[in-house]
C-alpha cells in the first residue's frame, strides 16, 4: 500500500471529526471532492515533498490548491489537533503511553522568510525556524511547535509544556504532565528547573560544563528517533511554506502518523 493512501483504521477516527460543509440550494457549484481523496493529496506532498502546484491529479487528489484550501481550514477548525488527542487517547487506555520519561529537543530547518523565523545563531545567521518536540518515553510525540531559529531553547521549554493536550483514556482526570523531565545542556538553566520542578515534574537536565557520559542519553535517544522520523516526511525537512500555520499542520499531521503507527505496532501479533 501507498503511503499516501489513508488507512480504514485512521480514517474511522478521523471522520467524525471533520465538520460537513452545507451546500448552497442556488448556485450549488461543483460537488467538492471527498474528504478522503483530498487527505491523500495531502499525504502525497508530506511523503514527496513535490510542490503543490505539481500534485499529479490523475491520481484524484483534485488540484494542489483545493488540497491546500483544506488543510488550511482543517487546521484552522483544529482537526489534527483533536485526532492527535485521540490516538494519544487509544495509546494510553492500553497503557502505552510511558509518562515517567518525557523527553524535549529540537531540530532546524532552513527557511527563506516568513512568520516563525529568525537569523540562526549557530548557522552564521541564516534564515531558519526551529522544531520543538516533547515525546514520552517510547517515542510518541505529545506535542510540537513551531518557533522562529533564533529562540533560545530554554526559554521554550515551559511553552512546550503547555501545549501538552489533556489525554483521556483512563479512569480519572485526563493528564497533562509527565512524571520526569529529560533534556539536553541547551535547557541548561536554574530559574527553569525550578519552574519545571514547581509543577510537580522532577527535571533531569544536563549541566553545561558537565562531562559527557551522565547517562542522560540512555532517555534521550528516543527524541532523535522521532525526529528521525518526521524527516521521514520529504516535505518536513526544509521548510517551504511562508505562513507557519501551514508548516505546523503538516508537523501535527506528521505526528498524528507516528502516532497512529505505534497503535498498529501494538495491535500486530
Amino acid at each position: 500500500m501507498s503511503p499516501w493512501v489513508v488507512p480504514d483504521e485512521l480514517w474511522d477516527r478521523l471522520k467524525p471529526l471533520l465538520t460537513q460543509r452545507e451546500r448552497r440550494f442556488r448556485h450549488p457549484g461543483r460537488k467538492p471532492l471527498p474528504d478522503r481523496d483530498v487527505l491523500c493529496g495531502i499525504l502525497y506532498v508530506l511523503h514527496t515533498g513535490i510542490q503543490w502546484q505539481y500534485l499529479p491529479k490523475e491520481l484524484g487528489f483534485g488540484s494542489g490548491m483545493t488540497c491546500w484550501r483544506r488543510l488550511r481550514d482543517w487546521n484552522d477548525a483544529g482537526v489534527r489537533q483533536a485526532l492527535h488527542e485521540v490516538l494519544l487517547a487509544d495509546l494510553n487506555a492500553a497503557s502505552r503511553l510511558d509518562w515517567s520519561p518525557c523527553v524535549v529537543d529540537s531540530s532546524r530547518q532552513g527557511a527563506k522568510r516568513g512568520q516563525h523565523t529568525g537569523p540562526s545563531p549557530v548557522d552564521r545567521g541564516r534564515a531558519g525556524s526551529k522544531q520543538r518536540l516533547i515525546t514520552d518515553g517510547h517515542g510518541t510525540p505529545l506535542a510540537v511547535v513551531l518557533t522562529g531559529g533564533n529562540r533560545n531553547d530554554v526559554t521554550q521549554l515551559l511553552p512546550l509544556l503547555d501545549a501538552i493536550p489533556p489525554v483521556r483514556g483512563r479512569v480519572g482526570r485526563p493528564r497533562r504532565k509527565p512524571d520526569s523531565l529529560f533534556a539536553d545542556r541547551g535547557y541548561d538553566h536554574d530559574i527553569y528547573r525550578n519552574q519545571v520542578r514547581d509543577r510537580g515534574i522532577v527535571p533531569a537536565i544536563a549541566r553545561c560544563g558537565a562531562r559527557h557520559g551522565t547517562g542522560l542519553g540512555v532517555y534521550r535517544w528516543v527524541v532523535e528517533r522521532t525526529f528521525a522520523w518526521l524527516h521521514g516526511f520529504r516535505r518536513l525537512r526544509m521548510r517551504w511554506e511562508r505562513r507557519a500555520d501551514i508548516h505546523e499542520a503538516f508537523l501535527r499531521l506528521a505526528c498524528c502518523l507516528i502516532t497512529h503507527r505505534q497503535l498498529g505496532a501494538l495491535r500486530r501479533p
